[in-house]
C-alpha cells in the first residue's frame, strides 16, 4: 500500500485537534484549520465534492469556533460546557436531514460524486456537529458518533484506509468527549 502524505498528515492533525478540542483545549481550533485545508486537498483529488464543501465549512467554522471558545462566556469570557434546549437541537436535527436530502440529489444529479446520498449525510449532520462543537454543546458528542461511523465506512468502500482509521479514532474521541465534558459540565455544577 503506497503512503498518501496528504491523507497521513490530514489524519495527525485531524487526531490532534478532536483530542484538543475533547479535553477542551482552545488550540483544537487551529490545529482543526491546518487539517481541514489538508482533507480539503484530499477530497478534490478522490472526487468526494460534499466532503470538500464541508472542509470549506470547517475552515470558516475553525476561526468561529476558535472565538466563541476564547470570548463567548459570560462577560465575554471562556465558554463553558452546556446542554442544548431541546427544541434548538431538535430544529438542528431536522436541519440535517433537510441538508442531507438537497445536497444529495444536487450532488447526485449534477456531479460525478460517489456514494451521493451517504456523503451528504456525514456532511449535512457535519455542520450541525461542527455548529454544536463550537457552542460547546455535549450533545456534539454523541452525533459524531454516529456521523464518524457512516464515514468510516464511506472511507473504508473508497479505499482511503489513513481516513476511514481516522474517523475509527474519533468515535473513541467523541465517547472520550462526551465523557470528559459530562465531567467538566459536573464540576461546574458544583462551583
Amino acid at each position: 500500500m503506497e503512503i498518501n502524505y496528504i491523507e497521513l498528515l490530514a489524519l495527525i492533525f485531524g487526531v490532534l485537534a478532536v483530542w484538543l478540542n475533547a479535553k477542551e483545549i482552545v488550540w483544537g481550533w487551529p490545529v482543526s484549520i491546518i487539517g481541514t485545508v489538508l482533507s480539503g486537498i484530499l477530497f478534490f483529488e478522490v472526487k468526494l465534492y460534499s466532503d470538500l464543501t464541508l472542509h470549506v465549512f470547517y475552515f470558516l467554522m475553525g476561526f468561529y469556533g476558535w472565538y466563541e471558545w476564547l470570548y463567548g462566556g459570560k462577560n465575554k469570557g471562556e465558554l463553558k460546557v452546556s446542554t442544548m434546549h431541546q427544541k434548538r437541537l431538535g430544529f438542528l436535527l431536522v436541519l440535517g436531514g433537510i441538508g442531507v436530502g438537497i445536497i444529495g440529489y444536487s450532488f447526485a444529479t449534477y456531479t460525478d460524486a460517489d456514494l451521493p446520498y451517504w456523503d451528504a449525510f456525514t456532511t449535512s449532520f457535519s455542520f450541525v456537529g461542527t455548529y454544536m462543537l463550537a457552542q460547546k454543546k455535549i450533545e456534539n458528542w454523541l452525533l459524531w458518533i454516529v456521523v464518524d461511523a457512516v464515514a468510516a465506512g464511506i472511507y473504508l468502500y473508497k479505499e482511503l484506509f489513513l481516513l476511514s482509521l481516522l474517523y475509527f479514532l474519533y468515535l473513541g474521541l467523541a465517547t472520550y468527549g462526551f465523557l470528559n465534558w459530562r465531567q467538566s459540565m459536573r464540576k461546574e455544577q458544583l462551583a
